[in-house]
């Protein structure tokens, strides 16, 4: 820990340790409300004093915190009445002065009135749908969060709730009238009326929604609540800085310990939808290539059972019917999309291996060129192995590989790396140039500190490109940035990285727990918070946090309609420029200016991309709009919807594979065990097939064309 921040512990210690002689040795756990009251306290008091730059927590905070706290709690605005909402505004002023100590009341004032309503909510649906659906009628429902407002009257709010489960329930009597058409002339097939299949969507739907009320009961307790308001503290400093209760906490770190039978993806409650956070480099999931960030998961088969529709079910229980006893068991997942669309993805589940996740590279034979391809999913160390793995050496080890293979020029693959560790980087960047600076970092009234390559040493001086996406954020921008500032390589991919340009660091609450010197047995746990505490800056000057990293060719991505940057979150700390650092930039026999040019020239020409860039703004308008509850309209929308999807599916990859290869170095292991050559398999053809791998290659033959020519001259 920086020693800069040694007196906010402190601080923070001796705060705890004058309530704890205060409490006369009566534990917190007896006393809910003095321990809430301790947690606001010390997350205020790391806030002001800790944060890397803290806003005032004055009325302004206070008002964005109710804000926040509201929407957390109601985003879909169904569950308070308008008039709860404009009693929260007595508010407005308060809860700065409740974190700096005043008695704490507006958590409970509007927990109390959410709970209530959520008891008062619960009891609709099951009157609404005792009643037959009319889908003749000419009517809309809206779903953008962005476009709703509180229900006025309790009988407003119940037509936002029969709106809503009339859709939910048009698409699955969509779904069943279809399926009796597509099986009419199967042998076995049984002929349901229009009104046996209605009552059966209706009674499929009842069921979802007893068990989402279900578990949102059970689930929001005060403690869960409270801890929903804290996070709208701290996350109304910056998204980043978080708060973990003590159990949040536990739980996130058995989930990184030992191993498993499972898909490879992390999952997340959404509003009572099981999402998916995140997929794990290397697990089955990821090799499927199918299963997508923020897709919902609707049901859960085991092999070609029945489906468990899994809706409304807690995170907990949902992993439980996912994970698997046996490797190699399939699960079949009917999933969302983001988009709408509704798909069922098969998984053999499999052990979790960390060294799925390392890097790796291989050899792309296109034209008269040979190309390297290096894939890194994170910037990875074992903290707690010194000898353990460590990204900057491994990718080291594949550049020798491809360097043994002749290649001309190496793509070094960023894309969906969410970062890792800084030392890692400034390492991996030291691979590709001579001795400088990296990048800067900025702590709370701190000097700037250079992060410098001191070797001087280069292992790979050849043309080299770096493709990133939306999803590369943090320590990927720190390379990207580097390798753009030092104008050592070309960088391509959509119109801007994440933009996560800052750095946490998890502090405990209440220091004494973890302090043989001043510990208190009868003190709980109060939990931690993520604290954003320093800040990246690019050599250039340049902060890498909102911005992200602009990269010099840009190819139209898909996922560009969705919201999910940094800049897309208005508290997000905000962009701004320090001194350049001395650096001297590389001298490359490669005209980057005529390469990007000849670059763009041949994507405004190409047609896949044209299509995908016609379908941003499509896809964006298409999930603001109204949908409607006419089943005709629905089926016509539907249909619409399918085939842009299928149109954009069909363009996503390469017709004709590219001929990628495995380093020759590397196939004796490769060929150890079935399994290892089912894993390489699947990844080569990822790789062989990727449109945007395939562009980035025409940019490095390009590059490797110049090259040769002034070497030639």
């Amino acid at each position: 820990m920086s020693k800069k921040f040694i007196p906010v512990i402190l601080v923070l210690t001796a705060a705890s340790l004058f309530l704890a002689f205060q409490s006369q040795g009566k534990s917190d756990r007896d006393n809910p409300k003095s321990r809430y009251t301790r947690i606001l306290r010390n997350v205020g008091m790391l806030l002001e004093q800790g944060h890397y730059s803290p806003k005032p927590v004055d009325d302004n905070f206070s008002k964005e915190v109710l804000k926040k706290f509201v929407d957390d709690m109601d985003g879909d605005k169904n569950i308070f009445l308008l008039s709860d909402i404009e009693d929260f505004k007595k508010f407005e002023s308060k809860i700065d002065d409740e974190i700096h100590g005043a008695e704490l009341k507006s958590f409970y004032a509007i927990n109390e009135t959410y709970l209530k309503r959520l008891n008062e909510t619960a009891l609709l649906y099951a009157d609404i749908l005792s009643k037959p659906f009319e889908f003749t009628k000419d009517e809309t429902v809206i779903l953008d969060r962005e476009k709703l407002n509180n229900p006025k009257t309790e009988t407003e709010r119940k037509d936002i709730w029969r709106k809503r489960l009339k859709y939910i329930t048009l698409g699955r009597y969509a779904d069943k009238l279809e399926e009796r058409e597509r099986n009419k002339d199967s042998a076995n097939f049984v002929f349901k009326a229009d009104s046996t299949l209605e009552r059966e969507a209706r009674d499929a739907v009842r069921k979802q929604i007893e068990r989402y009320f279900s578990t949102k009961k059970n689930r929001e307790d005060s403690d869960e609540n409270f801890s929903t308001f804290v996070n709208a503290i701290t996350g109304t400093m910056d998204p980043h800085s978080t708060y973990f209760a003590p159990v949040d906490k536990r739980s996130f770190d058995e989930s990184m310990r030992g191993s498993f039978f499972g898909i490879g993806a992390q999952l997340k409650e959404d509003d009572g939808k099981i999402k998916i956070a995140s997929l794990i480099s290397g697990g089955p999931a990821w090799k499927g290539g199918e299963l997508k960030v923020e897709d919902e998961i609707i049901k859960v088969a085991q092999g070609a059972e029945d489906p468990v529709d899994v809706t409304g079910y807690s995170v907990t229980d949902a992993v439980k019917i996912i994970r698997g006893a046996q490797k190699g068991s399939e699960v079949r997942l009917t999933v969302r999309r983001l988009d709408g669309s509704v798909i069922v993805i098969p998984i053999v589940r499999d052990e979790i291996k960390l060294d799925d996740t390392f890097a790796k590279s291989a050899v792309i034979n296109e034209g008269e060129h040979k190309i390297g391809y290096i894939y890194l999913p994170e910037f990875y160390i074992d903290f707690a192995n010194p000898n353990g793995a460590k990204c900057s050496e491994d990718v080291a080890k594949e550049i020798e590989k491809l360097k043994a293979e002749n290649v001309e020029g190496i793509i070094m693959d960023l894309r969906g790396n969410g970062g890792g560790s800084l030392p890692e980087v400034v390492k991996m960047v030291g691979l590709f140039i001579e001795d400088g600076p990296v990048c800067v970092v900025k702590g709370r009234e701190e000097k700037p500190y250079q992060w410098k390559d001191k070797d001087k040493s280069v292992l790979y001086s050849g043309p080299l490109t770096v493709l990133v996406d939306e999803f590369s954020a943090s320590a990927s921008e720190i390379f990207a940035a580097a390798i753009q500032d030092y104008k050592r390589g070309i960088i391509i991919g959509s119109t801007s990285t994440f933009g996560k340009g800052t750095v946490q660091r998890n502090i405990p609450l209440n220091p004494e727990s973890e302090n043989s010197l001043f510990s208190n047995k009868n003190v709980e746990d109060l939990g931690s918070v993520k604290l954003t505490l320093q800040k990246f800056y690019r050599i250039n000057g340049g902060a890498t946090q909102l911005k992200g990293v602009t990269p010099d060719i840009i190819i139209p991505d898909r996922m560009e309609y969705l919201k999910f940057r940094e800049k897309d979150n208005t508290a997000a700390l905000p962009w701004d420029v320090i001194g350049k650092a001395d650096y001297k930039t590389w001298t490359s026999t490669v005209s980057y200016d005529a390469v990007v040019k000849y670059s763009y020239e041949q994507i405004a020409n190409n047609e896949k991309f044209k299509i995908i860039k016609e379908s941003i703004g499509w896809l964006e308008k298409y999930n603001e709009r109204e949908y409607s509850l006419n089943l005709t309209k629905y089926n016509a929308d539907q249909k619409n919807f399918k085939d842009k999807i299928k149109e954009l599916d069909e363009v996503d990859k390469l017709a004709k594979a590219m001929n990628v290869k495995n380093n020759e170095v590397d196939n004796e292991q490769i060929n150890s065990a079935k399994e290892k050559i089912e894993k390489n398999a699947q990844w080569i053809k990822r790789v062989s097939t990727d449109i945007y791998i395939d562009e980035t290659v025409k940019v490095m033959s390009n590059m490797i064309t110049q090259s040769a020519t002034a070497k030639n001259n």
